[in-house]
């Protein structure tokens, strides 16, 4: 039996097949995304599976939903693969819980309209979100449906951290930092405490990719982080701002910018590619030379250093640093600089291992012999965190018989 995990955006889906063994949640044997699904776009599902690459293009009816008609297309492709297990349930990434969600949860209608009125909290990911759980939904129709909340993690953090100084009144409405970028600190906490033994102590982890944050942990717990209400707040990121003087939108709305220019500033039209002028791709960025992509590399690397010295502050001290996103994984330089201005924390890092870790490798420790802080390089799999919560949540629903079938095939593969 396997869980399946998506991630579904504005016109693209990505998702990941995890097997159960044993009643445990595995890595996935199926990778794929579907992608151009925007009016006009080329919708495109591709998929790794058995070590080979696959693409197909999709030749889907104007008149019917594109989301909808990939969704069959998807269901079709599982069916057809040979080895695949059989699904017991949808497992969906949700960027906002709020207040009120703070663990995963079974999707019913009822969920689905109060996690909808969170939609403006995270414009640019929770419409989306919702709008792919429906979708399963009709696609799925056998199948329950699970979201997996980004700001769950972040439930620990202690009112000092999490209250803006605003009246209380702004307060009890949810005006208030919740934190983002979970499901991927959960997986990195997890990996740092199978692998390292100071992993309980206080921990640094760095997510940084398109969306970038920092997350400080004490005893396995978030204690402190860089996103906020939304997830513009904090480091400087792909094409969003990052932490922004509130005095800016209020001057650009004297200037008369609209709501919606300003939300395109900040969340499509900053960061990496803003300051650059070039790209939000990192890669592009260090391949360019210019510059403006040095002022764009340096100043995202200045973001990185000074927020985690506020975090470092916070938690009275550093043992383990972890990197993990697109960035973290795979920018050898970009850990080095950040590394080599932490020196002062006792954090040196070994330029070999640093050179050699790869993103293929799983959780690789490249500091220093002497380094008083472990610095790690941990790849995430967000899906494999939201596969183990879908399977935990079937598994307390099946026990009061709420879906017999799916104890059936649970009881099946605990015997695998």
């Amino acid at each position: 039996m396997a869980i399946l995990a998506v991630n579904a955006g504005s016109s693209s889906l990505k998702f990941s097949l995890h097997p159960l063994h044993a009643g445990e949640v595995q890595a996935s044997v199926l990778t794929g995304n579907i992608q151009g699904l925007e009016p006009d776009g080329a919708p495109e599902i591709g998929w790794t599976f058995a070590g080979q690459r696959h693409t197909e293009l999709l030749a889907l009816d104007p008149a019917q939903s594109a989301f909808v008609q990939a969704l069959a297309r998807l269901r079709a492709l599982l069916a057809q693969l040979q080895g695949t297990p059989a699904i017991i349930a949808v497992a969906h990434r949700v960027v906002h819980g709020g207040q009120e969600f703070r663990e995963s949860v079974l999707v019913t209608d009822e969920v689905l309209e109060r996690l909808a009125r969170l939609n403006s909290l995270a414009p640019l990911h929770q419409p989306h979100n919702l709008e792919g759980i429906r979708s399963f939904r009709l696609a799925f129709p056998e199948l329950p449906q699970v979201a997996c909340f980004d700001t769950a993690f972040h439930g620990t953090l202690p009112e000092v951290d999490y209250a803006f100084a605003l009246p209380q009144s702004l307060a009890a409405q949810g005006v208030r930092r919740y934190g983002f970028h979970g499901l991927s600190y959960q997986f990195i906490m997890d990996e740092l405490l199978h692998h390292s033994l100071r992993a309980r102590g206080r921990v640094l982890m760095a997510h940084l990719g398109n969306g970038a944050s920092l997350c400080g942990a004490k005893d396995a717990k978030s204690c402190a982080t860089t996103m906020g209400f939304s997830a513009l707040d904090g480091l400087m990121m792909g094409t969003r701002s990052g932490a922004l003087d509130a005095g800016v939108p209020l001057y650009l709305m004297e200037q008369g910018w609209t709501h919606a220019q300003i939300e395109k500033l900040l969340y499509k039209q900053s960061g990496l590619l803003g300051v650059s002028g070039i790209s939000a791709d990192m890669r592009r960025l260090r391949a360019d030379g210019s510059e403006a992509a040095k002022r764009a590399i340096d100043q995202f690397t200045h973001r990185v250093v000074r927020e985690t010295g506020a975090l470092v502050a916070c938690m009275g001290g550093l043992d383990v640093l972890a990197f993990s996103g697109g960035i973290g994984e795979n920018d050898a330089v970009l850990r080095a600089q950040v590394c080599e201005r932490l020196g002062w924390l006792g954090v040196q890092i070994d330029p070999v291992r640093n050179a050699q870790a790869s993103a293929d490798l799983g959780a690789q420790a490249i500091h220093a012999a002497d380094s008083l802080v472990e610095v790690w390089v941990v790849p995430t799999d967000e899906g494999r965190v939201a596969a183990r919560e879908a399977s935990r949540l079937i598994r307390q629903d099946t026990s009061s018989g709420a879906h017999p079938m799916q104890a059936e095939r649970l009881m099946t593969a605990d015997m695998v």
